[in-house]
């Protein structure tokens, strides 16, 4: 009966490493996901932010405003 409920015991605590792994990769992967979408949106605002006034200037220059 010991030996039984030892080997359940050591069976629950494999399937639990298992589930921590792939809770692990989950997490990497949703935070990978979460930097790469944070950069697509921020880095086009800093470029826009530096070619607006580049541009402004450009088309005022252009049009004597």
């Amino acid at each position: 009966m010991e030996q039984e409920i030892l080997e359940r015991i050591k069976a629950q605590e494999e399937l639990l490493q298992k589930v921590y792994i792939s809770a692990e990769k989950t997490r990497k992967y949703f935070m990978w996901t979460l930097i790469v979408s944070v950069a697509v949106v921020i880095l086009p605002i800093i470029g826009l932010l530096a070619v607006i006034p580049t541009f402004l200037s450009t088309m005022g220059g252009a049009y004597g405003i």
